[in-house]
């Protein structure tokens, strides 16, 4: 503790003599009350450095992407340049003006509006662009549907009555995913209609950086993806040595009783089987506009007898229910003969319902074929 000074030793406080004496300060430390402040520079690291640096210099091309393009890194080069501008001998992205002076005068169209968000200045994005992660390599971005795509077979569902298999056709996207987009679209125009706000900012910056699938009405349609993939059946799951003779002519039909005798072969249980009919040479030497006309022919009919066959299963299910209305549910009741069941098949054995785990990868089990049908 500093010496503390008496206050006999003080003059009074009218004394001229008070503001000549040095005032006396504390050179204790009081833990309590203590602020440490550093006055000393502020040295930036290295790495903070050159993340500014990269900021300022190449990772400033990422502040204004290109439009109608990817933004990842794996696109531009260490210098923050384009790499598929520079394979194309560009710098930069032809705009409109540009592009109609390569043009002869014949060739130019007469509308000159320019569209530079459309993107068609830019090559087209490689495999290499489409990586978002420089570390993983065997990722890459797959395309999402564009909006402009989402309204046509929103349209062509909806107002124009086609079929979900017929539009997956036309435009090459998987039904599942066209029964989604008409679901979705269906909720947001209730939405639009109800008043409720919609998150449109956040839906297009999302889009800006996935690939899409676009849609044009002029040109072909562009495949989103493979429609036509065979679905594994449950029952093709297990392992089965069944033996034929040589003489025997064993096909996929006979391949699917194998596993069940219910079982389909590939050639029907693909989603569009139409389109291998279609793609097939023909001994009546149609062209394919007519092969077209054709499988679309084939396909409404398909539909009708579906939709005749669903709505008779409908009916028969009602003529076998009863219902039995109370205060707050709805009572259905149905007699089941339960011989019936079990000689289709579908009570023969305990947990056939939930599934009965197969003995084809049991140790022990006899797995070689005794006989020969």
């Amino acid at each position: 503790m500093p010496p503390r000074i008496s206050r006999k030793a003080l003059p009074s406080s009218t004394s001229p003599q008070l503001a000549q004496l040095p005032i006396p300060r504390c050179q204790c430390v009081c833990p309590s009350q203590s602020h440490f402040f550093s006055s000393s520079p502020y040295h930036e690291t290295r790495q903070r450095q050159q993340m500014f640096r990269w900021l300022n210099g190449p990772g400033s091309v990422f502040r204004n992407p290109f439009p109608g393009s990817t933004n990842y890194l794996n696109a531009y080069d260490a210098s923050g340049k384009l790499i598929r501008l520079q394979a194309a001998g560009r710098t930069k992205p032809k705009d409109a003006d540009e592009e109609l002076d390569d043009l002869s005068d014949e060739d130019k169209p007469k509308n000159t509006t320019p569209n530079i968000a459309s993107g068609e200045s830019l090559p087209p994005e490689t495999a290499d662009d489409l990586m978002p992660f420089p570390l993983n390599r065997q990722f890459r971005s797959q395309a999402v549907l564009s909006d402009e795509l989402k309204e046509e077979i929103y349209k062509r569902v909806t107002q124009q009555g086609k079929s979900v298999r017929l539009v997956s056709a036309e435009l090459g996207v998987e039904m599942r995913r066209v029964g989604a987009v008409v679901r979705l679209k269906s909720v947001e125009k209730e939405w639009v209609d109800k008043g409720k706000p919609l998150a449109g900012a956040y839906a297009r910056a999302v889009l800006g950086m996935l690939p899409q699938t676009p849609f044009s009405s002029i040109t072909t349609p562009v495949p989103h993806e493979s429609i036509n993939d065979l679905p594994v059946h449950r029952d093709t799951l297990r392992q089965i040595f069944h033996p034929v003779s040589e003489s025997r002519q064993f096909t996929r039909l006979d391949a699917g009783k194998v596993f069940n005798h219910t079982l389909l072969p590939a050639d029907e249980r693909i989603p569009h089987p139409e389109l291998v009919e279609m793609a097939r040479v023909h001994p009546d030497g149609l062209n394919r506009q007519e092969r077209v006309l054709r499988a679309r022919e084939r396909m409404r009919i398909e539909d009708a007898e579906k939709e005749e066959k669903e709505n008779a299963r409908r009916e028969r299910e009602e003529r076998e229910t009863t219902r039995v209305m109370g205060a707050r549910w709805e009572f259905r009741f149905r007699d089941v003969d339960v011989e019936s069941r079990v000689r289709e098949g579908k009570g023969a054995r305990v947990g056939a319902r939930y599934g009965v785990p197969h003995q084809d990868r049991k140790r022990g089990q006899i797995k070689i074929p005794t006989r020969v049908e």
